[in-house]
């Protein structure tokens, strides 16, 4: 599980045997490397044991000079001998360390650290919004929540492939690099803690497969779902989505829209887009509100209620007086058009 804070490693895609293989084979290589070169050069070499330099000693010797500082029982006194010692397996000798320490950090230390890493985060994690797959449409997703004010640290992204990971991880989200539709991950994740999940795997079988791993998991959890196809929105709410989207089919209402006036389907973009001059919000009512009419409300425009999952439009009856429990929806101008006017009232006072 790759985890923020910290630089993202992408897992390699060969398997523990062969990396460690590798490592193994290379310091043998070095080492058949010094023994050769030593064995040329024994004439440069002294035993002080017998006087003799057998091809034994010679192993000996190379073993020792790569692994420690040597014991003075066998020293090179030729001075091309002395030369390879010094340029030579003196480099070798620091690299097979750096290499075995390496390895040891990496099949040892680094996955009790990643493994203690993800244990502080896991138990911190709450109130966090989970976004399975982070393709096209789950990116712009997460871009659009941040631009809401939604920090990065608050959103976790699970997706199986690792450059979309790793684009994750540089916005500053939590990642895991998984297969959602699976009890463990989603429980990894804290999904029955998360306060909404997203879900744009891609694929409307995935999706709803993955919906309905986390329904099971947490009942009361705020479900949004892509689909594609218009036969897999009701597949996707008995799934136990929330919210079902098909972009296809809002695409054909603003091409539709934009038929009867040209301006209709920037205001809508503008709508649902926190980037502009307004922005369609949802909460629920106020106590002050209770008993007024939704037109009366003072934080923006309001356009609809929902009551007892019902909707009604701001021209209904039913809106005339606000009640607890309500929810309103209203057409609110973006912060930044507030400073704006705001800054603008400044100066006609002044």
């Amino acid at each position: 599980m790759a985890l923020q804070p910290g630089t993202l490693k992408r897992k390699s895609s060969l398997p523990v045997w062969l990396a460690i293989g590798w490592r193994v084979a290379a310091v043998l290589g070095l080492l058949a490397l010094a023994v050769g070169v030593h064995w040329i050069e024994r004439e440069g070499l002294k035993d002080t044991a017998d006087g003799h330099v057998s091809f034994l000693d010679i192993i000996y010797f190379t073993s020792i000079s790569i692994t420690t500082t040597g014991y003075g029982d066998i020293v090179p006194v030729s001075t091309s001998a002395r030369l390879f010692d010094a340029l030579v397996v003196t480099p070798i000798r620091v690299f097979v360390v750096l290499l075995f320490l390496g390895t040891a950090y990496n099949f040892v230390l680094k996955r009790s650290w990643d493994r203690w890493r993800m244990t502080i985060i896991q138990r911190n994690l709450r109130g966090h919004i989970v976004i399975a797959g982070y393709g096209k449409t789950g990116s712009e997703a997460v871009d659009e929540l941040i631009a809401r004010g939604t920090p990065p640290e608050s959103f976790v992204v699970i997706d199986a492939d690792a450059d979309a990971i790793a684009r994750a991880h540089a916005c500053g989200c939590i990642v895991v690099q998984g297969d959602a539709t699976r009890d463990q991950l989603m429980e990894e994740v804290r999904i029955t803690q998360a306060e909404a999940l997203i879900v744009a795997a891609g694929r409307d079988d995935t999706s709803i497969l993955i919906t309905l791993t986390a329904r099971h998991l947490a009942p009361d959890l705020p479900i949004s779902v892509i689909v594609r196809n218009e036969d897999n929105e009701f597949p996707a709410r008995a799934a136990g989505a929330t919210t079902v989207i098909n972009p296809v089919s809002f695409a054909g209402l603003l091409l539709a829209s934009s038929c009867t006036g040209t301006n209709i389907a920037d205001y809508l973009a503008d709508l649902a887009s926190a980037r502009g001059k307004v922005a369609l919000t949802e909460r629920p009512v106020r106590v002050e509100e209770i008993g007024k009419p939704l037109s009366a409300i003072a934080t923006g425009l309001g356009v609809q209620l929902r009551r007892n999952g019902e909707a009604y439009s701001f021209a209904d009856a039913e809106a005339a007086t606000l009640l607890a429990g309500d929810t309103v929806i209203e057409i609110v101008a973006t912060p930044s058009l507030r400073l704006d006017l705001t800054g603008a009232g400044d100066m006609v006072a002044a």
